[in-house]
């Protein structure tokens, strides 16, 4: 795709919203990532977001809304597990696959009977959905497959001249997408690892969620394919000490919880938390990725982070990104 804007950075909100209302596309802030957003009624505005992206067209989108009463104007249904969750988590970091009711095109679900409906809590975005008269479309502001961006800089990095506007927001505080969830035979599942965890998740319904995070044919929501948030630069998970004599001769970076080790002779490492804290360390983690990416390195080892809290997403996340190298 030829560059078609010359893109700007501002914190304006009348700017983002005459862009909007003209069916082109803006990234905007969200506590999460960024996302590229459209007008979520429009099939010509959402069409540029998948074309800004290079992202195919079996990808389903999230739809955000101003707060959780909007809901009922884009879902035939609401299971009381949902309900539950949105008073509970909204607005904040958690996606809600819901039955979708005829004016969301099926563009922005890929064809599926069901659309992720989300409230970002940011207070820019939040301010952007109370000036415009419909939902946005938005999934992540970069270029398809790469790692999601977490500051208007790395938008600007990935799609400047696909889009004409990025609304800054500053840095994202949470760093990792939301958590995807929705009911399958009265069972709850969680469809995507994110800002949420599903401790939180199972402590306010009582019962245990059921995980479907993978499915590369016909995706049920955004973020379950196999690859994805890669870097260019190859990435392996495993122990670092382990992996070192593997590749003693290349120039290797290392992305850590806690440790440092400095005991090897390696290009960098990034400790995510020296604190041992894994929202921190989810905080860290984009943004390390797209550093480490322009170290010129041979490999990114990345450890194994405690399979708990935000450190199942951190997992999740670190083992799409190595899937393109397998």
């Amino acid at each position: 795709m030829k560059d078609r804007f010359t893109t700007k950075i501002d914190t304006s909100i009348a700017s983002a919203v005459d862009y909007l209302t003209q069916d082109e596309v803006v990234a905007i802030p969200t506590e999460t990532v960024y996302g590229l957003a459209a007008n979520a009624l429009s099939e010509k505005a959402v069409l540029k977001i998948f074309e800004a992206k290079n992202r195919p067209h079996f990808n389903p989108l999230i739809v955000h809304i101003k707060d959780w009463k909007e809901a009922e104007k884009y879902s035939s249904f609401i299971h009381p597990y949902i309900q539950q969750l949105a008073l509970a988590f909204c607005p904040g970091p958690l996606t809600f696959l819901v039955p979708k009711k005829d004016c969301i095109p099926d563009l922005v679900t890929a064809g599926s009977p069901y659309v992720a409906l989300r409230v970002p809590n940011h207070n820019l975005s939040l301010s952007l959905l109370q000036a415009v008269s419909f939902p946005l479309a938005a999934p992540s502001a970069n270029p398809f497959g790469y790692v999601s961006p977490v500051s208007a800089a790395h938008v600007r990095q990935g799609l400047d001249g696909k889009i004409p506007y990025i609304l800054d927001g500053g840095d994202c505080t949470i760093g990792l997408e939301s958590t995807i969830i929705g009911v399958e035979e009265d069972a709850l599942v969680v469809y995507r690892v994110g800002g949420i965890s599903i401790e939180a998740i199972e402590t306010c319904i009582g019962t245990k969620v059921v995980l479907k995070t993978h499915q590369d044919q016909a995706p049920h929501t955004a973020g379950q394919l196999k690859s994805h948030y890669a870097t260019h630069t190859p990435l392996i998970m495993g122990n670092p000490l382990d992996l070192y004599t593997d590749y003693a001769n290349k120039k290797i970076g290392i992305i850590a919880f806690h440790n440092t080790y400095a005991e090897l002779a390696v290009a960098k490492v990034w400790t995510l938390s020296p604190s041992k804290d894994l929202s921190e360390a989810a905080t860290h983690l984009f943004r390390t990725l797209r550093e480490a990416d322009t170290y010129d390195l041979d490999i990114i080892i990345a450890e194994h982070f405690p399979d708990q809290d935000l450190g199942r997403a951190i997992n999740d996340r670190l083992h799409r990104a190595q899937a393109l190298f397998k």
